[in-house]
């Protein structure tokens, strides 16, 4: 018999064994008389005892696997009086063929509910690289594939990558940019608009001999190029590729069709998506200050984060200004909602800013004007806003607030801390008048403005927000101390020194962002962030003297001019600075009031200031040619590059701002 056939007595000692059945049982010597269980042990088959006979006496099958797993016997159990007759038969082949059944469902299993995650995954993709990321997790492991590059198909009838896994990144710069018309798999695949499968290196070379280098520079040896097909459309492809040769069944090929549909549709709307938030993102930076600019009073840094993957452009925003006597403005705002809608807001409230900011207003009048500004767009129109002032002749600093949070600040030597009041109500919800803050910044000390993203989210309060962004500002001002003390002596910092601690300040924004904002771009709000370190202006860079209100006040202010200049090494601005000076002090003694002080600041700029006990606005007109007068500011508009007027608590003052020579001369 081709089977092993046994006999046992009902003590289930074997009685009889033919030959095949001694050589499966393994045994060296005739079983006869043995236990059968005692023999099936030593077979490698244990614990069958249990499972040794019918209950009702009828024959029973069993299939058992034998010597660990190798070999697989069905053990056919058929009773008789006084006995039982077993008969093996190897079932091996039966259960090697059931288990790969088994396994190529389970296979088949996984993958489809891969497919379904890839489909879930691609569902939420919203830019190309979400796209190229989803397949990369979802497609590659089930099929044990290594490689994947996805191309998008430009008007110029070209494949450019627009994302790849599993390749160097030498290859990955070399494949950037194919030809639609070129010998590539991906490039047949899409002229056909039909997958191409390659199942080794050799077939790759076979079919593509011009392109005989690529398998082995990208490393793979088998591939599966797929067409991506939008709306009939042939606007892009996919490659997934393998480290060893593979055949394609069926199923596979079918699968891969399948999953060619999914990626098309997902890329086509992923591309939409990507060149919208482009557009929108270069709205907003458009909206900002490209650079911001640099005076000796402050050196800035600043950042802008969009929220997360919401493609709408957000409203806030920041700036610093010039203002007069190297003065230095920062304002920082936020219009509520997202949207083109709140961007116009935002770009028409900076735009706002920056014209009233020229006519020298303080910030609680500025912000009175732009509250009138906001009430005008709407009911649904809101915005928070900072405006700040800093003086670097003083350390004074004069801020308001609509709505907004306040400004960490950090003295040399002390904590940080957020200055105490309550803010007025947003812009377009307040009532003016707004509260006005003042502070003294002695030399190197540091302002942090910023957004309510930076502080507040659903899951974190505002006030823990603020709590943590001055624990977060403290060690990192503790780590490395960004202000840099700037001596109260000439020469000025040079370009190093300004170099080194703008790039501390950048480093600064960088901490702070990263430590509050990890997971920026999953945010639900923009964040805005702009720091400042302040620096007084040396006290041998400003010249001030009080003036009688009388005919030769000119005079004396000609010779003020002329001494200081002098000392300062500007003689060369010595003729131009007297004729202003002159003039802005005669005009005063005919059209104002007292006390007259004059005052010259050397800055970025030669800045020349006569300040009057008088609100009247001067105002420059148009002079006939019999006229007397009436030309002074004309000439003032002449000889300066810039000039303006400016209200103080007890009068105004009108300034004149000329440029300095390129190398001016060092001071004895």
């Amino acid at each position: 018999m081709s089977d092993g056939f046994l006999v046992v007595d009902d003590d289930w000692r074997i009685t009889f064994a033919n030959l095949e059945a001694e050589r499966i049982l393994a045994s060296a010597a005739d079983p006869a008389g043995r236990s059968l269980w005692d023999v099936l042990r030593e077979a490698g088959v244990p614990h069958l005892e249990a499972r040794r006979r019918s209950a009702d006496g009828m024959p029973v099958d069993l299939d058992v696997q034998w010597r660990t797993g190798r070999s697989w016997y069905r053990m056919r159990q058929s009773p008789f009086p006084g006995g039982m007759a077993i008969r093996l038969s190897d079932v091996t082949a039966q259960h090697r063929h059931k288990e790969e059944r088994a396994g190529t469902e389970r296979a088949a299993a996984r993958r489809v509910a891969r497919i379904q995650q890839l489909t879930g995954a691609l569902a939420d993709a919203l830019t190309v690289q979400d796209v190229v990321d989803a397949v990369a997790d979802n497609v590659l492991p089930p099929f044990g594939a290594t490689g994947l590059s996805i191309f998008y198909r430009g008007e110029d009838e070209r494949l450019r990558a627009v994302g790849a896994v599993g390749y160097s990144q030498d290859f990955v710069t070399d494949t950037l940019d194919l030809p639609l018309a070129d010998d590539w798999p991906i490039a047949r695949a899409m002229r056909e608009r039909s997958p191409v499968f390659i199942t080794s290196a050799d077939d790759f070379v076979k079919c593509h001999p011009s392109l005989a280098h690529v398998p082995a520079e990208g490393g793979k040896n088998a591939w599966v190029a797929l067409p991506l097909i939008a709306s009939g459309y042939a606007m892009g492809g996919c490659v997934i590729a393998f480290d060893r040769s593979r055949t394609f069944s069926a199923e596979e090929r079918n699968l891969f069709t399948a999953i060619s549909g999914l990626v098309a549709q997902a890329l086509e709307r992923a591309r939409l998506y990507d060149a919208e938030h482009n557009r929108a993102q270069e709205l907003q930076r458009g909206l900002l200050p490209r650079a911001l600019p640099s005076p000796p009073a402050v050196r800035t840094a600043a950042r802008y984060l969009p929220a997360g993957k919401d493609m709408e452009v957000g409203g806030d925003w920041y700036d610093v200004m010039r203002l007069s006597a190297e003065r230095v403005a920062l304002v920082i705002g936020d219009v509520m909602g997202h949207g083109v809608s709140q961007a116009a807001t935002m770009g028409r409230l900076s735009t706002a800013v920056h014209a009233l900011a020229d006519l020298e207003l303080p910030p609680d009048e500025l912000l009175t004007h732009l509250n009138d500004l906001v009430a005008r767009f709407g009911d649904d129109s809101y915005a928070t806003c900072l405006y700040m002032i800093y003086d670097p002749t003083t350390g004074e600093c004069v801020f308001s607030r609509a709505g907004h949070p306040p400004p960490a600040v950090f003295r040399p030597g002390g904590p940080v801390f957020y200055p105490d009041g309550d803010p007025d109500p947003p812009l377009g919800a307040a009532s003016p008048p707004f509260d006005t803050f003042r502070m003294h910044l002695p030399e190197g000390s540091l302002l942090v403005l910023y957004t309510d993203g930076l502080v507040e989210s659903a899951t974190l309060e505002i006030d823990q927000g603020m709590a943590e962004l001055a624990r977060v500002l403290t060690t990192a001002l503790a780590q490395d101390a960004v202000p840099l003390e700037i001596c109260d002596t000439l020469p000025p910092p040079g370009p190093a020194v300004v170099r080194k601690e703008q790039n501390r300040l950048e480093s600064l924004c960088d901490a702070l962002t990263t430590t509050l904002l990890p997971g920026q771009h999953s945010t639900t709000d923009d964040t805005a962030l702009l720091i400042a370190c302040t620096h007084r202006l040396p006290a041998g860079d400003v010249a001030s003297w009080p003036l009688r209100e009388e005919a030769t006040a000119a005079g004396q202010a000609r010779g003020h001019v002329r001494d200081q200049l002098a000392s300062w090494g500007l003689e060369e601005l010595t003729v131009t600075t007297e004729l202003l000076a002159s003039e802005l002090v005669a005009n005063v003694v005919r059209h104002a009031k007292g006390p007259i002080r004059l005052r010259l600041l050397r800055g970025e700029v030669l800045t020349c200031e006569v300040s009057d006990g008088s609100l009247s606005t001067p105002r420059i007109r148009r002079s006939s040619e019999t006229d007397e007068g009436g030309r002074g500011l004309q000439l003032v508009a002449a000889l300066s590059s810039r000039w303006g007027t400016r209200y103080t608590a007890t009068g105004k003052c009108i300034w004149t701002e000329q440029l300095l020579p390129t190398t001016p001369p060092q001071p004895t």
